[in-house]
């Protein structure tokens, strides 16, 4: 079975390495299909993807495409492939490039679907407190994660999680899932459901702006919004005109001791307290736009006028 692999962040890399170990036994890496190289850093250097990056690495072809289009489909028929496997690829594939592959698509999504179809399922899941969420492997349909489901795996969520300690722990649970997935496939022994669209909800990429601070919300939300938005949008508010990052909070059950956004003290063991709209927002970890991430005590060493202020509304 010969498959080519489409992803492009960090999350799909131990997806792409299981593909490869299982080379020459369940299956074979016939090629990676992954963004042509962007703009990075503060340089703007032009820097392959996570996907591009680990390909290379492993000496696996890689087709860098600006189009599916019809010269697309040329070089990866090339390649003579059987079945795509894809994982956060970010686009959606037509059907004369799904008739490329005798034995059809396959797409890692990291929720339970069909809750949360769409761009956002882990950020989404966290903003939303949820309890527990999941990893569905379904199969690649016209309509976005819409696909019959040919594996999920639960998992339940602690409430301390933010999108880059979950992204991490997704992507290995998802290289073990897709491995079984990919034996099924080879040995005929996978059964397909279909989703019920009825019970579908979707998700969206956020935006800078859907990460700035409301201090009006309750302690409790902003918690989940700064661990939702962490590594990126990355959730901020001003003081002073300034841009201000907070990378790490908690939400204390303590009342609110003014108004919303105002910085009433700092604590030992909880950090800097702000003020919601219900409940304190406890910061542990923060960062000037221009400046380095600080822990709360460092940051305050070099803030001294910081406390008794309010953050912009």
């Amino acid at each position: 079975m010969r498959v080519l692999f489409a992803g492009n962040p960090s999350i799909a890399v131990p997806a792409l390495e299981r593909v490869f170990s299982l080379s020459n036994n369940v299956c074979e890496l016939v090629g990676v299909l992954t963004n042509p190289d962007a703009p990075n850093g503060k340089g703007r250097r032009l820097s392959a993807t996570d996907v591009g990056k680990t390909a290379s690495r492993l000496g696996a072809p890689i087709l860098k495409l600006e189009k599916l289009d019809a010269s697309a489909r040329e070089a990866v028929g090339v390649l003579r492939p059987d079945l795509l496997v894809s994982f956060a690829y970010g686009r959606i594939f037509g059907p004369k490039f799904l008739g490329l592959f005798p034995l059809g698509g396959i797409n890692v999504h990291p929720s339970l679907l069909p809750k949360y179809r769409g761009a956002s399922p882990i950020q989404t899941a966290i903003l939303n407190m949820d309890a527990e969420t999941g990893i569905s492997i379904q199969r690649l349909a016209r309509e976005m994660d819409s696909g019959d489901i040919i594996l999920q795996e639960k998992m339940f969520l602690t409430g301390r999680e933010n999108t880059a300690s979950l992204s991490e722990i997704m992507a290995q649970k998802a290289a073990d899932l897709l491995e079984r997935a990919l034996v099924g496939i080879g040995t005929g022994s996978i059964t397909y459901t279909s989703q019920d669209a009825a019970d579908a909800t979707f998700c969206r990429a956020f935006t800078k702006e859907d990460a700035r601070v409301d201090w009006t919300m309750s302690a409790r939300v902003l918690d989940a919004r700064v661990r939702a938005f962490n590594p990126r949008p990355m959730a901020w508010t001003r003081h002073n005109g300034a841009r201000l990052f907070i990378l790490e909070a908690r939400s204390l059950e303590t009342e609110a001791l003014g108004a919303p956004g105002f910085i009433l003290r700092a604590d030992k063991r909880d950090g800097i307290l702000v003020n919601t709209g219900k409940g304190l927002l406890a910061i542990t970890r923060l960062q000037l736009e221009t400046k380095k991430a600080l822990d709360w005590r460092s940051f305050l060493n070099g803030a001294r006028d910081f406390l008794e202020t309010r953050f912009e509304i």
